[in-house]
């Protein structure tokens, strides 16, 4: 093996390891993995790869990732029922989707406000979200953010953009399905107190 293509590989190795959740010996073992199984993993890999470089985008109203200017959520007028679920990060918007509970529509703002990083509302899609609650008959909108100090601080902000217009309800938080209280931490524990329920 040439040092050209001992390069090659090396450079793929790097580019691997910036993956979310891939250090250098991960993405070591997947490279190698991955030229073992040439045929059956890396030539479609790579074709794949490039077809999404060509064809993937941003959904332009409510920042969803797809391959079309308006992702098939926003055109599905099944979904038109009048309830916009407000989510970070394109992430959490597929998390809720693999629960198939909700049925409305979505909006991504693409973080939160964070004033240590220097993220102002201009710099989310806050917004579209007010135009989309005027233009699109929005009844109810959900705002599913983490409840992170960011998070809180992006909602409070988001309702007082919001006031009057529509509904605001934010995600039940507490104990989750099979969780145990001896592993909750203290916060879990307090929120699940404070949204109690009567039996």
């Amino acid at each position: 093996m040439n040092d050209d293509s001992i390069s090659e590989i090396e450079h793929l190795i790097a580019l691997m390891a910036k993956l979310p959740g891939m250090g250098p010996r991960s993405a070591r073992r997947a490279v190698l993995h991955l030229i073992r199984k040439r045929a059956l993993l890396l030539t479609p890999l790579a074709e794949s790869l490039g077809q999404v470089a060509a064809s993937a985008r941003e959904c332009l109203n409510c920042g969803n990732v797809g391959t079309r200017d308006i992702c098939g959520i926003c055109t599905d007028e099944r979904r038109a029922n009048g309830e916009i679920c407000v989510v970070e990060t394109v992430s959490d918007l597929w998390a809720m989707e693999r629960a198939a509970s909700f049925k409305g529509r979505y909006h991504v703002l693409g973080g939160t406000l964070s004033a240590l990083d220097a993220i102002g509302p201009e710099d989310l899609r806050i917004p579209r979200l007010v135009d989309r609650v005027a233009s699109e008959g929005v009844r109810e909108v959900i705002l599913a953010l983490n409840a992170t100090i960011d998070g809180q601080t992006t909602a409070h902000y988001i309702a007082d953009q919001l006031e009057d217009q529509v509904q605001l309800t934010t995600l039940a938080q507490g104990v989750p399905i099979g969780g145990e209280l001896d592993y909750l931490d203290d916060g879990t524990i307090i929120a699940a107190l404070k949204a109690r329920k009567q039996l």
